[in-house]
């Protein structure tokens, strides 16, 4: 009775149940109303795309359902997870607090770690369905359909619940973060905080490298498109399509690649609070830095996709690749004029 009892003062000791004095919500009511605000926002936009090529055959593409999903699985964990933060401040009472046998702290550290995850796994399914339609487009027509993609989502949820539910199988207990608002995996849970670190960090490279093989092939199909205006002619009409995928894709990429840049940064911080030491980490404050960074990546997507519309991307196609058409114009110039002047001296 001693040891329990001692076990549960020690316990209580280390989880205050109520919040320190000063803590002011406003941080967390902002990033909750920029999060709500962002997914609404850029989910109406994509109904509206929907709603409008929605009478032209094969107009919605599989990219734009994917990013659907995305917007949606942000929403969705944004209204999931803030509330109880609020909830938090509005008693002045720390998670553990809020119910009973820690269900509060341990919903909240779990809808963490599955949104995350989740979150990370759409991109990465963006980003492969972007290597696909590029790297391989026979594949990709004939086995990738947006049927497909309507799956992604649910298989993605299946695989997060499945990983995340890891700590509740075991009867591991989450660690409660100063100011006591927050709940995630502890540092006792030192094998999964770091395989879930592991496991963010090598999506974080797969998604990376997807990217690189998207520009590289992007880069090829210029090449290519440079070489076909010195050969025979195709059209007008061929030329045209051509440059029209050739922007879309373009489009798509620079889309893509904010997402996963700000994602990469967002999880940075996690990645080195999972291999530090508890007490240095909690010493320096990483631990809340960490988690506050990894929630706002929700908060960030949609705002890129609302704010990167159709005319914002052309100016940064436009910047990007000005250089580069007008060094490739050059030397098509150039190629040309040789090709016709030794084609003449053999007509003569």
């Amino acid at each position: 009775m001693d040891n329990t009892s001692n076990d549960s003062q020690s316990e209580n000791r280390e989880e205050p149940l109520w919040l320190p004095s000063g803590e002011s919500p406003a941080i967390s009511s902002v990033m909750f109303t920029a999060g709500v605000l962002g997914n609404l926002i850029a989910l109406a936009l994509l109904v509206r795309r929907w709603r409008g090529d929605s009478g032209r055959r094969n107009s919605i593409s599989l990219f734009h359902v994917l990013v659907t999903e995305l917007v949606l699985t942000d929403l969705l964990g944004t209204c999931l997870i803030s509330p109880v933060v609020l909830a938090s401040y509005a008693q002045n009472r720390t998670l553990v607090a809020l119910g009973p046998e820690r269900h509060v702290c341990t919903y909240f550290a779990f809808s963490m770690t599955f949104f995350s995850l989740a979150t990370m796994l759409m991109l990465f399914a963006m980003a492969l369905e972007r290597y696909l339609a590029i790297g391989h487009p026979y594949f990709y027509q004939r086995r990738v359909t947006r049927r497909s993609g309507l799956a992604v989502l649910p298989t993605i949820y299946i695989a997060s619940l499945l990983f995340c539910s890891l700590p509740l199988l075991d009867h591991w207990k989450y660690a409660q973060y100063s100011p006591g608002t927050w709940c995630f995996i502890g540092h006792k849970q030192t094998t999964y905080l770091r395989l879930y670190a592991t496991l963010l960090l090598l999506l974080t490279i797969a998604v990376l490298a997807c990217n690189f093989s998207v520009i590289v092939n992007l880069i090829r199909m210029h090449r290519r498109g440079r070489r076909s205006r010195c050969g025979p002619s195709l059209g007008s009409s061929h030329r045209r399509a051509e440059r029209v995928s050739m922007a879309e894709e373009t489009d798509h990429l620079i889309l893509l690649a904010i997402m996963t840049i700000t994602f990469a940064v967002c999880s940075l911080p996690f990645t080195i609070f999972a291999y530090m030491n508890e007490n240095s980490s909690r010493k320096e404050k990483w631990d809340l830095q960490a988690l506050r960074f990894l929630s706002i990546n929700s908060i960030i997507d949609p705002w890129v996709f609302a704010i990167l519309r159709p005319p914002v991307l052309r100016l940064l196609r436009s910047v990007l690749c000005c250089r580069v058409s007008l060094r490739t114009q050059e030397a098509t110039q150039a190629s040309c004029s040789t090709q016709s002047n030794a084609s003449k001296q053999i007509d003569l």
